[in-house]
């Protein structure tokens, strides 16, 4: 497998474990993913606003027996705490699919605090990370936070690290 296809390998291990709601803000580091989520009939695509819908989207999927993501830039991170904390209080299985700036190789300064905020945030709010740095970590990662997620109730987010994407230069 190639670097260029992932998306597809982490697409088809998300659908194949029942999601079937993509819910996202646009971002280069997700764009592929969803791609293959709107080419699809038996998937959908749902365009955000804000990071908190996901989540909120998340929660409402669980309600009527469904399974969803949220896939959102590092910066992203940072609006999601509160409803975090309701999914939390209702246990709701909230899985997040975060495309890291602000780290490895990183050449735009202010990506750096967010970036370096993702995980400890994550944490504080009872969110498993499960990094992701090379290819043949996506897999593993990934059954890891299916798992977590909808066996578990364990929110968890996969994080794609710029080691795993890529730096971006601006």
């Amino acid at each position: 497998m190639t670097k260029t296809d992932w998306s597809k390998q982490l697409f088809d291990d998300l659908v194949e474990a029942g999601v079937t709601l993509f819910s996202y803000v646009p971002d280069a580091g997700n764009k592929r993913l969803i791609e293959h989520a709107a080419e699809r009939n038996d998937t959908t695509a749902v365009l955000l606003t804000t990071e908190e819908e996901g989540v909120a989207i998340c929660a409402g999927a669980d309600l009527v027996g469904k399974r969803a993501v949220v896939c959102m830039q590092s910066s992203g991170v940072g609006n999601i705490p509160n409803f975090l904390s309701f999914a939390k209080g209702g246990n709701f299985p909230i899985l997040l699919i975060v495309s890291m700036r602000g780290d490895y190789g990183e050449q735009n300064p202010w990506q750096y605090p967010m970036g370096q905020a993702v995980e400890p945030i994550l944490a504080a709010m009872g969110v498993a990370v499960i990094r992701v740095d090379h290819l043949d970590d996506l897999r593993p990662a990934t059954q890891a936070a299916l798992s977590a997620v909808f066996a578990a109730g364990q929110s968890a987010a996969i994080v794609l690290s710029q080691r795993f994407l890529g730096a971006k230069p601006f």
